[in-house]
Parts: structure tokens; C-alpha cells; sequence
């Protein structure tokens, strides 16, 4: 491995800095864009020995933990924090532009919809256990070894004020030296914490976790490897007008704000059609939306979810019929002769994003979609089949639901 001085030209798609080497572009972490450094070189990764001069891109990171000098070093939560606003914003809407380029899909982006520190409601943390108590943190990037933290700046002030809470709680769970993720839900009514364990509770541990949740007032449930072990209220998020108890464990959007712009643009694009189908609807983050206005059709693959929204809408009064259907669509998509009732339609998949289900959308006539995504790749795979099948591509925006790291969601509208 040899040291050598490099000028970082650009950000590469995981917030490493790239500069020129030989060859190949060298990859270096926790660089900017116009730095000038030294560092240890190893085919295209380098690890950063000094910044020599600081480019007008480079900013002093606002977390102690972030960096390879920051306390406990290297926090992998986030990855560039040390790159000034402009810059940063520049290079998450630019992921979007090129996914989109790459299959030869040419539209102005719109501006990022920038994210705020303490805008993360739902954080998954690493922990295992560390004599009598716990280590609780993230990651260090490329590693398994978890850097314990005292602070967090994209998580809400609820959850950073309960990470002693959070320690003593994984102290209790972690009966095994193996690491596991704990994650935490900050919900209406409490936190919502699931477990996530290469083992198994014994009795009594279950038993003692259970009474240190007891003590806990800001704990409304706990959830080891999918089971309920207490439930002290039930943990509640707001849709629209709808209030959700999800299941443990169950998708929900990162960010109350992030999810209020992705559900204004969904439903605004909607607002002509009588009947609407949204796919891969979770816990009605859209769907209890849509039913304000429009006759609805959830269809999920997570049947506890789908219960979750029914025992939700039972409730409420005043909304549009909203049926529901539990359905895997990676292996059984809705079919053309399927959608034929509807004039909107909302898919949000996962990140292997809907490639299948959207053959089926592409030979619709279903005159109103649109496209969330979590995967700027998978969705511009998923766009260009549907502008194949006779869509045309209205808007993309990108919004920036996670805070210093390279994940960026994007809501896309097309028409027929």
C-alpha cells in the first residue's frame, strides 16, 4: 500500500471521494471535492492520510462520532457529512439524474427535497453485548464492528435523549456475544422497539427484558425476532386523518416529513381519478390518503400489515370504501385485465423495485401513475418500461429521506 498525493474531483455514488490514479479512479472516504490530500493507496480504495488544502466543498462535520478522528472512530451511519450543503445537495439529486441517464431517460429532475437533522423517527441500530452492558451504535463502514455513540444527529431528540434507555434495554436482550439490530420506531404514542437476533431468548431473559420495559414509560412495545413479548400501549403513527398500529417490525417511512411530501405529490397527481390501486401499500401509508377522496384498492404482500390498516379503518368514518388485498406481486403481479377498473394507480416496492408488476402497468390504460422509490437504479429500470408501453414521464423528485448517507427516495408521475 503506497501514500500519494491525489486532488479529489467528485463524490462517487456511496459519498466516497474520487480521484485520479493511473488507470482507474481511486475511492477515498471522507473526502470533498476540490481536497487535496495524501493518502494510503490499494488498488481503488485509499484511506485518508491528511487533507493537505481543503476544497470550498469541505465543511467540518457537525457529529462527534462521524470521521476517521471523530470519537470512537468511523461511525458508519452516515457517510458525508463533511460536505457543504450545496455540494451535498448537488450530488444526491445527481444519483437520481444518472440512474435516469443510464436508460436513456432525459427529464429535469427536480431540485432536492432536503432532510433536517433530527428528521429520522425510525433508526436501526447494531448492538451486542460488551461485559455487563452494551455497545449500541452503527457499523463502522465496511466492518462488523459496531461503534458505540452517545449522540446521533439525524435521529429525533426523543430517541437521542433514550439512548442510555436503549443500552440498558440491549444490555438486557444481547444473552449472546453475536451482534443484532434493534429497531427503534418513534411513534405517537411510544417507542416501538424490535429485536432483530441470530438467537433466542430464554425464558427467564425474556422475563427480565419485559420487566425493564415495564419501568419505562416512553416504551409502548417490544418485539424480539417478530414476537410481542410486552405491549404497554399501542405504538400509533398518523396517516392523513387514520391512526395505524403497525405491526413489529413492519416498513414505515423514515420520516414524518419526508412521508408527508411523497404522500402531497402521490395524492395531488391522483386527484382526477375515481378509483385508485395502490401497490405495495404497507400499512396504508397512501392508501388511508387516497381514501379521503377516492375509492382505494390496497394490495400488500405482508399480510399483518394489511390487518394492521383494517383494524385502523374499522375505526374511521367519513372516508371513501378502501378494500385491501394480501397478494406477493413480485410473483403474482396484478395483471393488465386486473387494472382495467382503475384510473390511478401507486406502486412503492422495495428496493429490487417492480420490474414484473410494471410490465403489467405498461400495458394498461390506466391514465394516472405514480412511482416511489427508494432505488434511483431499479427505479429508472422500472420508468423506462413504462414509457416503452406509451407513458409519458411528467415529473421526478427527489427527496432526501436520509440525511449524509447516499439513499435517496424519488416520487415519479407519468400520464397516459
Amino acid at each position: 500500500m503506497s501514500a500519494v498525493e491525489l486532488t479529489i474531483d467528485a463524490l462517487g455514488a456511496q459519498g466516497d471521494g474520487v480521484a485520479a490514479h493511473g488507470a482507474d479512479p481511486v475511492f477515498i472516504p471522507f473526502t470533498a471535492p476540490g481536497d487535496r490530500i495524501t493518502a494510503a493507496v490499494e488498488g481503488t480504495r485509499g484511506t485518508l492520510i491528511s487533507v493537505l488544502d481543503g476544497g470550498n466543498a469541505r465543511i467540518l462535520p457537525p457529529c462527534p462520532h462521524f470521521g476517521p478522528d471523530g470519537e470512537n472512530a468511523g461511525c458508519g451511519g452516515c457517510a458525508v457529512q463533511h460536505v457543504a450543503p450545496e455540494a451535498y445537495a448537488v450530488w444526491k439529486r445527481g444519483l437520481v439524474v444518472a440512474a435516469l441517464k443510464s436508460r436513456g431517460i432525459d427529464i429535469e429532475v427536480a431540485p432536492l427535497v432536503p432532510a433536517h437533522p433530527g428528521d429520522r423517527r425510525r433508526v436501526i441500530f447494531a448492538t451486542r453485548r460488551a461485559g455487563d452492558s452494551a455497545v449500541l451504535g452503527f457499523n463502522r463502514a465496511g466492518t462488523h464492528e459496531i461503534v458505540d455513540i452517545h449522540t446521533c444527529l439525524i435521529a429525533t431528540p426523543r430517541i437521542v435523549s433514550a439512548l442510555p434507555l436503549f443500552r440498558a434495554l440491549a444490555a438486557q436482550a444481547a444473552v449472546a456475544p453475536k451482534a443484532m439490530q434493534m429497531a427503534v420506531l418513534d411513534t405517537d404514542s411510544g417507542f416501538d422497539i424490535a429485536f432483530d437476533a441470530p438467537f433466542q431468548l430464554k425464558e427467564n431473559d425474556r422475563l427480565r427484558l419485559v420487566a425493564s420495559a415495564r419501568k419505562a414509560v416512553s416504551v409502548a412495545r417490544i418485539a424480539f425476532n417478530g414476537e410481542t413479548l410486552i405491549e404497554k400501549q399501542p405504538p400509533q403513527l398518523t396517516f392523513g386523518r387514520v391512526t395505524v398500529t403497525p405491526p413489529p417490525g413492519a416498513f414505515t417511512q423514515a420520516s414524518a416529513s419526508a412521508e408527508e411530501v411523497m404522500a402531497g405529490l402521490v395524492t395531488k397527481h391522483m386527484k382526477k381519478a375515481k378509483r385508485v390501486v395502490d401497490l405495495y401499500a404497507g400499512c396504508g401509508t397512501f392508501s388511508t390518503r387516497l381514501a379521503e377522496s377516492h375509492i382505494t384498492h390496497a394490495v400488500e404482500g405482508f399480510a399483518p400489515a394489511l390487518n394492521a390498516l383494517d383494524r385502523a379503518m374499522r375505526k374511521m368514518q367519513g372516508l371513501k370504501p378502501l378494500t385491501m388485498e394480501t397478494r406477493d406481486l413480485a410473483r403474482r403481479p396484478l395483471m393488465g385485465f386486473e387494472l382495467k377498473a382503475y384510473q390511478g394507480l401507486v406502486f412503492d416496492p422495495p428496493r429490487a423495485g417492480a420490474e414484473f408488476q410494471c410490465r403489467e402497468i405498461a400495458k394498461s390504460s390506466i391514465p394516472r401513475v405514480a412511482a416511489v422509490s427508494c432505488n434511483p437504479a431499479t427505479l429508472a429500470r422500472d420508468l423506462r418500461i413504462l414509457i416503452d408501453g406509451g407513458y409519458k414521464l411528467k415529473s421526478v423528485t427527489p427527496i432526501d429521506q436520509f440525511l449524509w448517507t447516499p439513499h435517496v427516495e424519488a416520487v415519479a408521475l407519468l400520464e397516459k
